[in-house]
């Protein structure tokens, strides 16, 4: 019903295009003779012309309106994919330029001849301009916004507001823990890059790959849907190179960001590059229990023997791995240990142990001392 309705307003319009066009062939010679001649020739020739359009209009209304359809469906579909502060910005760019057209349309529309003409391509030039200028500095643009808002200067634009996350990281899940704990503030930075990584992993044919980036996108839904935390999926242009973690380093210098990881060959190549890591394993090591030497462990699981010869391997709730010194003879067993020595490494903390069994058994057994007569 919408779409007869739709059609008969459209062949109106189509009507009323060729009354104008009749009225504008009305100028013409032959049809100067033709009213002259004819009384009625000229009303005819009119109806006919309406009546043409209007039919042309009617026929060629349902793919009007299926053309129309789909630029708006086009449109709406790429203004949700755009960011806010993408739209703001050029929004913005675009309003400013053409303030400045206007102000320069006065004295350009002066110009003999060719004045009008060059006022309407200057707006269009302006336009474009801020548009280009307003998309390109949307970030300077939030920072100045910010400071405003907050009421106090920031020397620095970037730093302290922004974190970027890579592929990892999102995966690992704990970010989603650290944020809801509250360690973790200011707004999350995911790039496009990011985004379009986890869904190439999701889609994968690799059963552990794609739970994997399935497991990605669910934990980056739940977050933004809980509104832990800010979360700020955005586009960066102008990033040269193949690799998602080189292309994530030029976004955190362009920011002046650190990047949230737990990718250790990232950590390492953001420390050359001068890009700053918060990297969540080294945070889960800091929180760890500090073990000192001599200091004795409750009852650990010895699940296996060691590389070593004699060593036995056995772990803390936590993850924390305890070499076990000739600890192989009791695997399978749970047993107090005793604190050798602490190994802190990047990857993790490594405990040294003895059983603390086998420590009973020598204290039991003290050494005997012979008494020796020394004369002279």
């Amino acid at each position: 019903m919408a779409q007869r309705i739709t059609q008969i307003i459209l062949a109106l319009i189509g009507g009323g295009i060729g009354f104008s066009i009749s009225y504008l062939l009305r100028g013409l010679d032959f049809m100067r003779s033709l009213m002259m001649t004819t009384g009625y020739g000229w009303y005819i020739i009119v109806s006919a012309i309406v009546l043409l359009f209007a039919a042309i209009t009617f026929v060629i209304a349902p793919w009007l309106i299926r053309i129309v359809l789909q630029m708006v469906r086009f449109f709406e579909n790429a203004l949700q994919r755009t960011p806010m502060q993408d739209l703001i910005g050029s929004a913005f760019g675009i309003i400013v330029g053409l303030v400045i057209a206007n102000l320069l349309g006065a004295s350009l529309s002066r110009i003999p001849v060719v004045g009008s003409y060059v006022t309407v391509v200057a707006s269009l030039l302006l336009g474009y301009l801020g548009l280009s200028v307003g998309l390109k500095k949307k970030d300077d643009m939030a920072n100045l916004f910010a400071f405003f808002r907050m009421g106090k200067t920031k020397t620095d634009s970037g730093k302290g507001n922004f974190k970027i996350l890579d592929t990892n990281v999102i995966i690992d899940g704990r970010i989603a823990d650290i944020c809801r704990s509250g360690f973790l503030e200011g707004t999350l930075i995911v790039p496009r890059i990011v985004l379009e990584e986890l869904q190439h992993i999701a889609d994968s044919s690799d059963l552990l790959r794609r739970n994997k980036g399935r497991r990605g996108l669910d934990i980056l839904n739940k977050m933004r849907k809980e509104q832990i935390i800010r979360i700020d999926v955005r586009d960066f242009e102008n990033l040269e190179g193949s690799e998602v973690d080189a292309r994530l380093l030029k976004i955190a210098k362009r920011l002046d960001a650190p990047i949230v990881t737990n990718d250790y060959n990232l950590n390492k190549v953001a420390e050359l590059e001068g890009v700053k890591v918060l990297n969540i394993n080294e945070l889960a090591n800091a929180v760890k229990p500090l073990y000192l030497p001599g200091e004795e462990i409750g009852a650990v699981d010895v699940i296996r023997d060691g590389k070593e010869v004699g060593q036995g391997i056995a772990y803390l709730e936590d993850g924390t791995m305890i070499v076990i010194e000739n600890g192989k003879r009791y695997v399978g067993q749970n047993i107090p240990v005793v604190v050798t020595s602490v190994l802190q490494t990047s990857a993790g903390r490594m405990i040294f142990a003895k059983p603390k069994l086998a420590a009973k058994d020598a204290s039991s057994h003290p050494r005997r001392y012979h008494e020796v007569k020394v004369i002279g």
